[in-house]
Formats: structure tokens, sequence, C-alpha cells
């Protein structure tokens, strides 16, 4: 029988990246802290609707602004529901939201998620819309509460901001420079994950390998690292994203050397051209990109590397587009996420001469993917008749239903399809091995696919994990968090750690 409530409901939608995708599992982590409940998924609509923008994707304003359109009417007919707005393009726009779609209660920035409820309060107690939107963090993210998504995986920050000038992005300008958390409250939120049953971590950040600028370390990352090592019941620990000009050998050997540490990375390459390179500020070319690769394959042969690549951007020729399609060969990348370059407002490029025509970059576009396409399957071939171990994970195969199959990555990221039992025409995890979310299993990949690996062999061996237990028990990990900015040494306890940061950096 349902339990009666007065409690009112929420619903976060989140656009963008990675980041965005962990400050919502704060935003939902703040809103239960303060009383509020989830609505459920079946829910038309929650008494609080949270927008955590993107001002990176195209046509990200037009998107906010259709989805504020759809419901401005259901505000209309229950004036108690709450609007707000937060992420990046909320701290682009600023105030202009309110303009736009004055329906809006609350709009919040990048540098205050914390002050969400308090914005919500203040907006029904005065029945006006509230605006706040910092310049700069006071406080590192994490010391607000947060509710995880996943009960074997957990995003950990490391960092915030970038110090980087790209002429393509509009990150530093709205999440701000850099600011390092202190390695010994990184560790301890990784130690609070594993307690509660989570095997899997990624460190994440702008620029994961320039973590240590602010206190004058550049070797912070790499011994990062090798200390994750040293959590018992860790199992896997990935990290997102570096940048090519600040990836030291030390890190390779970190990544080698530690054993939970996966074989995986993700190095954006943006362009393979050295001129196009240059107009982005980008501060390494092709032959130091390639040289990086080169020496993470002599120790990690088998390493799965991935990478994001623009095309088409401004004053970008054949030649320049050839060149990049000379290091994707190169390269060998296990895949790779591909943009068509577009105009955003606000970043150097979109005020560059020599846009691209559409139908060019289009058509460029189109043989890129299809080099790529062709690189991924076969790297993905050649792990035929290889076994693997697996993650198991909820959402990633949506066909499993219908082909008797779970899914789950193995350790180097690629997604797996792995065989079972079903014993439910309509609930794949019902099944005669007994295999849940957050569970490992070992099986031999029969066939490689493009974008994904199938496993139709007979399982080898399955181990059941508490992360598949509090799948099962459909609980979630929460972590608290307390955290401060900025501190010189690995693995020390906050009681011997300096109050204040021992350095700073203002870019570079």
């Amino acid at each position: 029988m349902p339990v009666e409530t007065d409690a009112r409901t929420y619903q976060v939608r989140t656009y963008g990246c990675q980041m965005n995708v962990h400050d919502s599992e704060r935003i939902s982590g703040l809103m239960e802290n303060a009383g509020y409940i989830p609505a459920p998924s079946d829910a038309e609509i929650a008494d609080v609707v949270i927008f955590n923008t993107c001002a990176v994707r195209e046509n990200a304003d037009n998107r906010l602004y259709g989805n504020l359109g759809h419901l401005a009417p259901k505000k209309t007919r229950n004036p108690d529901m709450q609007i707000a707005v937060g992420g990046c393009l909320a701290q682009k726009d600023k105030g202009t939201i309110t303009k736009k779609a004055p329906w809006v209660d609350v709009v919040f920035g990048t540098h205050n998620i914390g002050s969400l409820p308090t914005l919500l309060e203040r907006a029904r107690h005065n029945e006006a819309a509230e605006v706040e939107i910092l310049e700069s963090l006071e406080v590192f993210p994490s010391t607000l509460p947060t509710k995880r998504d996943s009960t074997y995986s957990g995003w950990v920050s490391i960092s915030v901001g970038c110090n980087n000038t790209c002429t393509f992005c509009i990150v530093p300008a709205l999440r701000g420079t850099e600011k390092d958390r202190r390695p010994g409250d990184i560790l301890a939120e990784v130690n609070a994950l594993v307690a509660e049953g989570v095997s899997e971590v990624t460190l994440l950040g702008q620029n994961v390998n320039s973590y240590g600028v602010e206190f004058g370390d550049r070797y912070a990352f790499g011994k990062l690292l090798r200390a994750c090592g040293d959590i018992e019941g860790l199992e896997r620990v990935r990290f997102t994203s570096p940048h090519p000009k600040d990836f030291t050998d030390d890190v390779i050997d970190a990544m080698a050397e530690t054993p939970n540490v996966c074989h995986q990375l993700h190095m954006p390459l943006q362009s393979g051209s050295d001129k196009v390179l240059k107009d982005m500020r980008r501060s390494y070319r092709s032959k130091k990109f390639l040289g990086i690769l080169d020496k993470v394959r002599q120790q990690m042969p088998e390493a799965a590397i991935t990478t994001d690549i623009i095309v088409g951007f401004p004053g970008e020729t054949e030649e320049d587009f050839q060149a990049t399609l000379d290091v994707v060969e190169a390269a060998r990348f296990s895949s790779a996420f591909t943009f068509q370059y577009s105009i955003r407002p606000g970043t150097p490029a979109g005020e560059m001469e020599d846009q691209v025509p559409k139908e060019v970059v289009q058509e460029r576009y189109m043989r890129l993917t299809e080099l790529q396409e062709r690189i991924s399957w076969e790297e993905n071939q050649k792990l035929e008749g290889r076994e693997v171990e697996v993650l198991v994970t909820a959402g990633d195969g949506r066909k499993d239903e219908a082909t008797g199959r779970l899914s789950g990555r193995a350790r180097d990221g690629r997604l797996v399809h792995f065989a079972v039992t079903p014993l439910s025409d309509d609930d794949p995890y019902d099944n005669a091995e007994g295999i849940r979310p957050g569970d490992v299993i070992r099986t031999t990949i029969t066939y490689g696919a493009p974008h994904h690996l199938v496993a139709d062999s007979e399982i080898a061996d399955h181990r059941r994990t508490r992360a598949g237990d509090a799948w099962e028990a459909g609980q979630q990990p929460t972590t608290a968090g307390v955290t401060m900015l900025g501190m010189p040494s690995i693995g020390m306890r906050p009681s011997e750690e300096p109050s204040e940061p021992s350095g700073c950096c203002s870019g570079h």
C-alpha cells in the first residue's frame, strides 16, 4: 500500500558532459536532504523540475527554451509548481532566462549549486523569481550531499574549471579557472564509496592530468592514481579527460603499474592538422600526440584509446582534414566522439573568418566516421576468442530483453553484450544465472562489432558483489561530502592538512 506523504517531488533533467551528470547527482542529494522526494518514473510532472544545462552543445539555447515552453501551460494550471534552471547555460545567460521564460522560478549557476533549496524556498515565499549567479567558486561542490545514480560505479571530482584557452570552448568562462581538490579528501570520498559497495570510480575533471597546478606538483595526478591502488575493495579506476599537453610519462607508469587502474585512455585529438591545432590554441602537435599513444602502448599494448575530433573548424582546408584522417589511421582509436564544428557565441572561434560551409563539413564528417567505423570494427574483431572480465551494468543494452543477453563493461571500457538464460520475457535481470548489475562475470568474446562486443559463449565465472546486492534491494549510495580546496601531498588525514592552499596558478 503506498505511503501517503506531503513531501514535494522533484525531477532533474540533465544535458551535457559527465561533469553535469555528476552535478545532477549532487542536486538530487541536496533536494532529498532538504526533504523533497524523487518523482515516480511514470509521473507526468513533478512539483519541482530542475534543468541542469549545457552551453557547449549546438542549439543548447533552443533546446532549453523549447522544453521550458512545454512546461509553461502546466505551470499555469499549477502555480505551486516550480521550475529551476542551472548549469553552464544558466551561468552564461544569467537574467536572460527569466526574461525569455518569466514562468521560471529559480536560476542558479555552476558555482552555487548548494544554494538551490534556499533559492526555491525564497522564490515560493516572495512569489518572485530568484536569480543567483556567482562568478567564482566559493566551496568545492563535493561538500554537497550526493545521491549516486549507480550502486557499482561512481564519479569523483578531483578538480573543477580549466586554465586552457581553446578557441572553440566556452567552459573556462562558465566554470572558471582550475581549482584542485585536496588529495586526502578525494581519497576519503573514494573510500566512502567503496564502503557502500561501489567497485569502480572515475576521477573527473575538465583536465585531470593538470591536477596539482594549484599546489605546484606536476606529478600529483600520477601519485593520486597510485594512491587509489592502495584502497582495498576498489577494483577499477578510470579518469576523464586528460589534455595531451599535460600528459606526463609518470602517469603512463602509474597506469601500467597500478593493478586497479584500467588500461583505458580518452585522449582528445580535436584535429590532426598542426595548423588547425595552432588556431584552436591546442598547445601540442600531431607528432607529440602520436608519441604519447606510442608510449602508452609500449607499456599497455592492449589499452583501448578513445578520442574527440572536431570536423570543419574555421579555416580547415582539405589538406588539413586529410591530416586528421592520417592521424586517425595511425592512432587506431577504439572509438571516437566526432563533432561537426558549429559557432558557439562567446568563443574566439565564433568570430574567425573562413567558416567552412555546412555542406563541406557534413561531407568531411561522413568520411571521418566511415574511417573510424572501419578501424573500430577491425580493432574489436581482434578480441574475438579472448576471455574478458565484465562489470555488469544497467541500461547499456537496449536490446537485451529481445536477445536474451545482459550488458556490461570490460576493463578497457568496451561495451559487452553477453548471453544469459532468461527466465522472464519482460525482465532481462530475471535470469537463470542470477546475474545482477554490479556483479562481475568472465566470458569469451565471440563477435566483435564496430560499437560493441558480443559474448554468446558460456559464462566462465560469476562473482556476486555487494553492489549487486544493493541494486537488487533498490538501494543507491549516498555521500555527504566534506572537502576544501588545495593540498600539497597525497593521502594525509584531514587533521594533518593545512587550512590554506599551498599555491595557485592563474593559467597558462
